[in-house]
């Protein structure tokens, strides 16, 4: 049982990162937090995805005689496209941050649910 809980330490990792994520998403209110923690999420979902490419045994996914099995090479390109997502979400998500910040001079998100109830 204990070989099957630390042989699988990787997802622990991946595990505990999400939860960081998720965490800071949810019960932080300042909203940089808050894109830090996506960022954090997002990048354990990227750790998942490209490990579960790893086959044991394979050899890179290029064709010559000595090799039988192939690492999966489409999860590591999905998961590019998902970086280039996860930069332009963070950059949209600082842009408007940044104008919150000029339009009612905080970014803690109570106080700006407080000044939306007047």
């Amino acid at each position: 049982m204990i070989e099957l809980i630390l042989g699988k330490y990787n997802y622990w990792i991946y595990i505990s990162l999400m939860m960081i994520g998720f965490y800071a998403m949810i019960a932080k209110e300042n909203l940089i937090k808050k894109i830090i923690g996506l960022n954090i999420f997002q990048t354990a979902v990227f750790l998942f995805y490209i490990s579960m490419a790893k086959v044991e045994g394979g050899t890179a996914p290029i064709l010559w005689g000595k090799a039988v099995i192939y690492d999966n090479p489409l999860p590591h390109t999905l998961m590019l496209t998902g970086i280039v997502v996860s930069v332009s979400t963070t950059a949209v998500a600082l842009a408007l941050v940044i104008r919150i910040y000029k339009a009612y001079g905080t970014i803690e998100e109570d106080k700006l649910l407080e000044m939306g109830d007047k």
